[in-house]
């Protein structure tokens, strides 16, 4: 026993540990919705984040030394989205022919998602820097979290709303999409990074590779429209004291 627990020091203050534990996580969690007949519900980000959770609270690791294997990983976010211009160039004739709707479709999805965002928080009652908090939270994380701490919210409450956006859009969106009628790989792509943004795009692309293309397009530039919108929108709100 004494070995055993030697052993299990040694490990958990090593950073391949924790990244050897994360890519596993996600390896039993693909497995799992494999298996599952690729049920939404299985979601292999939201396993391998249930996973990952409850290894770091039964061992009782704290976040930061988690961090420094999985670092590993958060490095290759940056290499996976350049990667998204692979699919997206394959669909380019598409992009061009569809540019207004596009642009469209992207100003109205970042329109809605902050103002009901905000709408439904401030009806609840929430204080200002909540508000400021969840405003962003269709936008992928770094910049969500950049926007949140402008506004003066919590960059750290932004990334969990990111996060759990991501999730429950991946898990929902697709069945939302069928129930309202909405076949066009584009379009549901499309819904889908603007909605969800990475991790909508994830399952976008296990789906199709068009729908792919524009998610991934539409999380890119609904990041850039809502860096644009949000800040004059929140400057409204402030003058007519909704905030």
């Amino acid at each position: 026993m004494d070995s055993l627990a030697e052993t299990w020091v040694y490990l958990s203050a090593s950073p391949l540990f924790h990244l050897t534990l994360t890519l596993v996580a996600f390896q039993a969690a693909s497995w799992l919705f494999e298996r599952g007949g690729r049920s939404p519900f299985l979601n292999p980000v939201l396993g391998a984040v249930l996973i990952v959770v409850a290894v770091l609270v039964l061992t009782g690791t704290d976040y930061g030394t988690y961090f420094q294997g999985a670092q590993f990983v958060h490095f290759l976010l940056g290499p996976a989205t350049v990667a998204l211009a692979v699919p997206l160039y394959r669909q380019w004739h598409r992009v061009r022919r569809s540019a207004l709707a596009i642009t469209v479709s992207l100003l109205c999805g970042s329109l809605t998602a902050i103002l009901t965002a905000v709408a439904v928080t401030r009806l609840m009652g929430g204080s200002g820097a909540l508000l400021a908090s969840v405003a962003p939270k269709s936008v992928t994380a770094p910049v969500a979290m950049a926007i949140a701490e402008e506004l003066g919210g919590l960059p750290s409450l932004t990334a969990v709303l990111v996060i759990v956006t991501g999730i429950f859009g991946a898990m929902f969106g697709p069945m939302l999409l069928n129930l309202l009628g909405i076949r066009d790989w584009q379009a549901r792509g499309l819904a889908m990074g603007t909605a969800s943004h990475g991790i909508g795009t994830a399952r976008a692309l296990q789906v199709n590779e068009t729908a792919g293309a524009f998610s991934g397009l539409a999380m890119g530039l609904n990041a850039v429209a809502t860096a644009l919108l949000l800040p004059l929108l929140w400057a409204l709100f402030v003058r007519f004291g909704l905030v």
